[in-house]
């Protein structure tokens, strides 16, 4: 908790930070207005899905910019040796710059709730809707920051951390056209991994399901493992 308090004040005691967040809702309003609230009639809750579906888009791309400092500016200004001296473990100093990414994009998107909230003003919709739309966007969030992070971890800059998870997020996007390119067992196998097509679909609709849960965490967990033994295999060379 140490390490994720002390990155997420880097995080809002800067201009980059606030930069993220100005980006963020921005990009959010933008869709919300030009993709969801159309001039045509359409039900309450087809408008919250599609808020949903492009709120998750946003929370992917910023992730790669909030996490590409985590590991990879310490090396790029050389602080990266106290961290390494601290009494902590790879595994603690993982898990605290993942939580503060994730405390952040939690910011994030508490400030997006008055764009779901608009909505009550010419339609009714469920607040469990809202509830697990949002569950969704942060699981997928809670995916692609991990990624992030492994990808800062192996890094020795932040531009390179920012293309490699990037790279890794998009591909993940896009596995439903990979699926589609493919034959048994690889179409099956990107089929599956799809975020949008697959995974993060019910989300949208309201509708929680077991097997997407414990894929996201399944992903978060898998990626965060790969960046605790990145740093370990660091500290032997």
């Amino acid at each position: 908790m140490l390490v994720a308090r002390r990155e997420l004040a880097a995080y809002v005691n800067t201009y980059w930070g606030w930069t993220i967040i100005f980006v963020a809702l921005l990009l959010d309003g933008l869709f919300f207005q030009a993709l969801a609230l159309t001039t045509t009639a359409q039900y309450s809750a087809d408008v919250l899905s599609k808020f949903f579906f492009y709120t998750g888009g946003v929370a992917l791309g910023i992730g790669v910019f909030v996490t590409m400092r985590l590991f990879a500016e310490e090396r790029q200004t050389g602080t990266m040796v106290l961290l390494e001296s601290s009494p902590l473990s790879d595994r603690q100093l993982v898990l605290g710059k993942y939580l503060s990414a994730m405390m952040f994009m939690g910011l994030v998107h508490v400030l997006t709730l008055y764009m779901p909230a608009m909505i009550f003003v010419n339609g009714k919709i469920g607040y469990a809707q809202i509830a697990v739309g949002y569950l969704g966007v942060m699981l997928m969030c809670s995916a692609g920051v991990a990624m992030g992070t492994w990808a800062s971890s192996i890094s020795r800059n932040q531009i390179l951390a920012a293309a490699i998870g990037g790279v890794l997020v998009l591909l993940f996007v896009f596995c439903h056209w990979l699926a589609k390119l493919t034959d048994s067992p690889f179409k099956e196998l990107f089929s599956s991994a799809a975020f949008y097509a697959k995974q993060f679909a019910p989300f949208e609709d309201g509708r929680i399901n077991t097997e997407n849960v414990v894929y996201f965490v399944s992903v978060t967990f898998g990626f965060l493992l790969l960046a605790t033994q990145s740093l370990t295999a660091r500290r032997w060379e």
